[in-house]
Protein backbone atom coordinates (compact mmCIF):
# COMPACT_ATOMS: atom_id res chain seq x y z
CA UNK A 1 0.00 0.00 0.00
CA UNK A 2 1.51 3.40 -0.87
CA UNK A 3 0.71 7.07 -0.22
CA UNK A 4 -0.03 9.03 -3.34
CA UNK A 5 1.69 11.55 -1.01
CA UNK A 6 5.33 9.83 -2.30
CA UNK A 7 6.09 9.94 -5.66
CA UNK A 8 5.73 6.11 -7.14
CA UNK A 9 9.93 6.74 -8.63
CA UNK A 10 11.43 4.32 -5.96
CA UNK A 11 14.80 7.18 -6.27
CA UNK A 12 12.66 10.16 -6.06
CA UNK A 13 10.59 8.74 -2.71
CA UNK A 14 14.54 7.93 -1.08
CA UNK A 15 15.57 11.52 -2.13
CA UNK A 16 12.45 13.12 -0.25
CA UNK A 17 13.05 10.98 2.68
CA UNK A 18 16.29 12.44 3.07
CA UNK A 19 14.78 15.62 2.71
CA UNK A 20 12.90 14.80 5.46
CA UNK A 21 15.34 13.34 7.79
CA UNK A 22 17.36 16.57 6.72
CA UNK A 23 14.72 18.93 8.23
CA UNK A 24 15.46 17.29 11.64
CA UNK A 25 18.02 19.20 13.70
CA UNK A 26 18.43 16.24 16.53
CA UNK A 27 18.93 13.55 13.17
CA UNK A 28 21.77 16.26 11.60
CA UNK A 29 23.15 16.21 15.15
CA UNK A 30 23.35 12.09 15.40
CA UNK A 31 24.59 12.05 11.67
CA UNK A 32 21.47 9.61 10.72
CA UNK A 33 21.27 8.41 7.15
CA UNK A 34 18.00 7.28 5.26
CA UNK A 35 19.43 4.21 3.59
CA UNK A 36 15.77 2.66 2.05
CA UNK A 37 12.88 4.37 2.10
CA UNK A 38 10.25 1.84 0.21
CA UNK A 39 6.06 1.26 0.42
CA UNK A 40 5.96 -0.53 4.09
CA UNK A 41 10.10 -0.23 4.74
CA UNK A 42 12.77 2.28 6.38
CA UNK A 43 16.14 1.85 6.81
CA UNK A 44 18.47 3.89 8.86
CA UNK A 45 21.88 4.23 10.59
CA UNK A 46 24.19 6.38 12.19
CA UNK A 47 27.82 5.82 13.19
CA UNK A 48 28.79 4.95 17.15
CA UNK A 49 31.70 7.23 17.66
CA UNK A 50 33.00 7.80 21.53
CA UNK A 51 30.28 10.58 22.19
CA UNK A 52 27.70 8.38 21.55
CA UNK A 53 28.96 5.63 23.94
CA UNK A 54 27.97 5.21 27.73
CA UNK A 55 30.69 4.12 30.15
CA UNK A 56 30.98 0.57 29.38
CA UNK A 57 31.90 0.76 25.71
CA UNK A 58 28.88 0.34 23.86
CA UNK A 59 26.30 2.96 22.30
CA UNK A 60 23.72 4.70 24.99
CA UNK A 61 20.14 3.34 25.78
CA UNK A 62 18.76 6.51 24.63
CA UNK A 63 21.45 6.65 21.02
CA UNK A 64 19.16 3.28 20.17
CA UNK A 65 16.36 4.37 21.27
CA UNK A 66 16.00 7.30 19.46
CA UNK A 67 17.18 5.43 15.96
CA UNK A 68 14.23 2.30 16.41
CA UNK A 69 11.63 5.57 16.73
CA UNK A 70 13.06 7.31 13.59
CA UNK A 71 13.03 4.52 11.86
CA UNK A 72 9.65 2.89 13.23
CA UNK A 73 8.55 6.53 11.99
CA UNK A 74 9.67 6.28 8.67
CA UNK A 75 8.08 3.20 8.21
CA UNK A 76 5.03 3.65 8.89
CA UNK A 77 4.94 7.18 7.01
CA UNK A 78 6.00 5.75 4.08
CA UNK A 79 2.06 4.01 3.98
CA UNK A 80 0.30 6.81 5.79
CA UNK A 81 1.95 9.84 4.24
CA UNK A 82 4.55 12.30 5.41
CA UNK A 83 2.56 13.83 8.43
CA UNK A 84 2.96 11.69 11.11
CA UNK A 85 3.92 10.90 14.21
CA UNK A 86 5.04 8.02 17.10
CA UNK A 87 1.71 7.30 18.96
CA UNK A 88 3.87 4.98 21.56
CA UNK A 89 6.85 2.24 21.43
CA UNK A 90 7.89 -0.73 23.06
CA UNK A 91 11.96 -1.07 22.78
CA UNK A 92 13.90 -4.58 24.16
CA UNK A 93 17.63 -4.51 24.59
CA UNK A 94 19.03 -8.08 23.43
CA UNK A 95 22.70 -7.23 23.80
CA UNK A 96 25.14 -4.01 23.90
CA UNK A 97 25.56 -2.45 21.09
CA UNK A 98 28.79 -2.87 20.15
CA UNK A 99 30.53 -2.04 16.81
CA UNK A 100 31.04 1.08 14.29
CA UNK A 101 27.43 1.20 12.95
CA UNK A 102 24.25 0.83 14.57
CA UNK A 103 21.26 0.16 12.00
CA UNK A 104 17.39 0.25 12.17
CA UNK A 105 15.48 -1.94 9.86
CA UNK A 106 11.73 -1.05 9.91
CA UNK A 107 8.82 -2.68 8.30
CA UNK A 108 4.91 -1.79 8.76
CA UNK A 109 3.41 -5.17 10.46
CA UNK A 110 -0.76 -3.18 9.57
CA UNK A 111 -1.51 -0.42 8.44
CA UNK A 112 -4.84 1.76 8.41
CA UNK A 113 -5.99 5.11 7.07
CA UNK A 114 -4.50 6.68 10.52
CA UNK A 115 -2.46 4.26 12.17
CA UNK A 116 0.71 1.59 11.52
CA UNK A 117 2.05 -1.02 13.13
CA UNK A 118 5.63 -1.13 12.90
CA UNK A 119 8.03 -3.28 13.51
CA UNK A 120 11.78 -2.84 13.81
CA UNK A 121 15.27 -4.42 14.05
CA UNK A 122 18.30 -3.07 15.13
CA UNK A 123 21.89 -4.65 14.63
CA UNK A 124 25.30 -3.11 14.91
CA UNK A 125 28.22 -3.59 12.41
CA UNK A 126 31.96 -3.81 13.54
CA UNK A 127 35.05 -3.58 11.04
CA UNK A 128 34.27 -7.39 9.89
CA UNK A 129 30.96 -6.61 8.42
CA UNK A 130 29.29 -8.82 10.68
CA UNK A 131 25.83 -7.30 11.88
CA UNK A 132 24.96 -8.57 15.06
CA UNK A 133 21.21 -7.75 16.51
CA UNK A 134 21.21 -5.44 19.56
CA UNK A 135 17.36 -4.51 20.08
CA UNK A 136 13.60 -5.13 18.11
CA UNK A 137 11.16 -2.77 18.59
CA UNK A 138 7.34 -1.98 18.06
CA UNK A 139 5.40 0.72 18.07
CA UNK A 140 2.43 2.66 16.98
CA UNK A 141 2.37 5.59 14.39
CA UNK A 142 -0.01 7.79 13.79
CA UNK A 143 -1.50 10.21 11.11
CA UNK A 144 -1.04 14.04 12.45
CA UNK A 145 -4.05 16.20 11.85
CA UNK A 146 -3.84 19.93 10.91
CA UNK A 147 -4.35 20.99 13.85
CA UNK A 148 -0.88 18.93 15.25
CA UNK A 149 0.78 20.36 12.43
CA UNK A 150 0.47 24.00 12.80
CA UNK A 151 0.63 23.81 16.43
CA UNK A 152 3.55 26.08 17.59
CA UNK A 153 6.71 24.18 18.50
CA UNK A 154 8.09 26.84 21.51
CA UNK A 155 9.17 25.55 24.48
Amino acid sequence: MTNSAFPDDPEAMLALGREVLGAQPFSVLMEARLEVFAPGRARLSLPLGPRLLQQFGHAHGGVVSYLADNALTFAGGSVLGPAVTTAEYKINYIRPARGERLVAEAWVVNAGRRLAVVGCSLHVVDGSGIPTECALAQGTIATLNDDDRSASTQD
